[in-house]
């Protein structure tokens, strides 16, 4: 399969080692999720990549939907709070 940037037959495949990390100073000691796969790269335009693997990605979609849940735990709150501010409850 052809290089989907350049059309470039000149790839290479390499194994890797990557760790996603969650941003916010909320995940400073959450060490994100490691996995090893490999990558595709276009050695004459240099555009890489790869796939997740499973496990991993159910790992990262369970963190997101935490993250989702929490946001929407925080808006609910906010939301109250305002009320109450309004009508002076």
């Amino acid at each position: 399969m052809p290089c989907l940037l350049c059309a470039s037959r000149n790839q290479e495949e390499f194994g890797t080692e990557i760790n996603v990390h969650f941003r916010g100073i909320k995940n400073i000691d959450n060490p994100g999720v490691l996995f090893f796969p490999k990558v595709l790269v276009c050695l004459d335009c240099g555009a890489s990549r790869f796939s997740t693997p499973q496990d991993e990605l159910l790992r990262l979609a369970g963190h997101a939907a935490t993250r989702k849940a929490a946001a929407r735990e925080c808006n609910i709150t906010g939301a109250v709070l305002r009320r109450k501010i309004t009508f002076g409850a």
